[in-house]
């Protein structure tokens, strides 16, 4: 499909989204563009009825379902394009990794939230780094995107280790307990999407260092990451990490393809590794190992909630938000996780009874107050609009070095393309 058709295409998605949304009925009805049917929308779903049984019996809440996140980015691209928000919805589910554009790129299509009764300190800084924008509280925080690292406790046992042997360690140790099982069982103990490869940046927060310093790439000249290349290279060299050739294969073939003892992302891969049901209580989560030794703690995806300029009852939209997403109820998140698998970020919620329950398919560990718990601590670290293109750059890098250029220069070549494309 050319770019023009892709344009013409994308303001088709958005002028539906749009004309949905004028559909908006009276003051007791707020509306909202979501997508994901299994995941987002229970969530929703969950917030409505909490706030209709608890606050407001008349509430209604118009669930404008997309097919992905980009018809929602569409559609703002489509009214800021014109400046006329008008046909907006009162409420948009968007990226955390894109919102900070769009906020620069459109600021009139968004409403300030400090005012929405929400304590804010009750959600981790990393993720409220993504909507507070200048100083100002621009989202409220859906789903938690904290890394865990789920092992296989029974094949780590096989090779003579615990869930203890993996906490709190460093990459070169990870390394030769991952030779060690590979050696014993035959599986990797970590494999991750060669293709896109969220590994470095993953790596890299955990030792609360970004890719990007001062809005310039930060590459060649960063210890840190030249280390956590190398030893991504060291990994796939020596049979402890698979390089899956794209995402269907990562989750396919090595994770539902049951290859790996051992796998490391944002939480929403849960779900993924649960579909080998008789792998049921063979699994556990931890921290993330790091370069010197100590607990890591990282996250991947996620999103947040926005008001947007259009809303017509922005103290209503406000007030729904606080009183469910913002924990002014348990209630919501309890049943976004029971239906949708939704993580809370905040912190109090996750102290709820559901969330101190065992999980069976995790041995009966309470992985959701855990995931809650870690999540607390991942370090807020540089964000950039160019986030994904980098990410592109140095997944090239690797797959040059594990072909024989050596990791500085195959990362030199990476920062160079960045700068083009960043300055282009």
């Amino acid at each position: 499909m050319n770019r023009k058709i892709l344009t013409v295409f994308a303001g088709a998605m958005a002028a539906a989204l749009m004309t949905c949304a004028a559909m908006a009925a009276d003051e007791n009805t707020v509306s909202v563009a979501a997508w994901d049917k299994n995941f987002n929308i229970p969530a929703l779903e969950a917030a409505a009825a909490d706030y209709k049984a608890n606050v407001n019996p008349d509430f209604n809440l118009e669930i404008i379902e997309q097919s992905q996140s980009q018809d929602v980015e569409n559609a703002i691209t489509t009214a800021g394009s014109s400046g006329d928000y008008s046909n907006l919805p009162d409420i948009v589910l968007f990226q955390d990794h894109y919102i900070q554009r769009y906020v620069a790129d459109y600021p009139d299509a968004w409403i300030n939230i400090d005012d929405a009764g929400i304590d804010w300190s009750d959600f981790g800084e990393e993720k409220l780094s993504y909507s507070t924008i200048d100083g100002v509280h621009y989202g409220v925080p859906v789903d938690n995107g904290t890394v865990i690292f789920a092992y296989r406790i029974d094949l780590l046992e096989e090779a003579g280790y615990t869930l203890e042997d993996v906490t709190g360690i460093s990459w070169d140790q990870f390394i030769e307990i991952g030779k060690k099982v590979y050696e014993t069982t035959g599986k990797y103990l970590l494999s991750t999407d060669g293709d896109g490869n969220d590994l470095p940046y993953m790596m890299l927060q955990a030792e609360g260092i970004s890719q990007f310093k001062d809005g310039k790439p930060f590459i060649t000249e960063n210890e840190k990451m030249v280390a956590v290349i190398s030893k991504i290279v060291e990994m796939a060299q020596n049979n402890v990490l698979y390089l899956a050739n794209d995402w269907s294969d990562y989750t396919d073939q090595t994770i539902v393809g049951d290859m790996v003892a051992g796998v490391m992302n944002g939480n929403w891969i849960i779900p993924t590794i649960e579909q080998v049901a008789e792998n049921s209580g063979k699994w556990e989560i931890t921290s993330m190992p790091t370069l010197e030794g100590g607990e890591g703690y990282a996250a991947n995806g996620g999103s947040s909630l926005y008001v947007t300029s259009n809303c017509k009852n922005p103290e209503l939209a406000k007030d729904f938000l606080a009183k469910t997403f913002g924990a002014g109820s348990f209630a919501t998140y309890d049943d976004a996780l029971r239906n949708g698998g939704v993580i809370t970020c905040s912190i109090s919620a996750g102290q709820s009874e559901v969330y101190q329950e065992g999980v069976p398919y995790f041995n009966d560990q309470p992985i959701y107050a855990k995931i809650v718990e870690m999540g607390a601590n991942v370090p807020v670290v540089e964000q950039n609009d160019f986030h994904y293109t980098c990410r592109q750059y140095v997944a090239s890098a690797i797959q040059q070095a594990l072909m024989g250029t050596d990791v500085e220069s195959a990362l030199k070549d990476a920062e160079d393309q960045l700068n083009f494309a960043m300055e282009g």
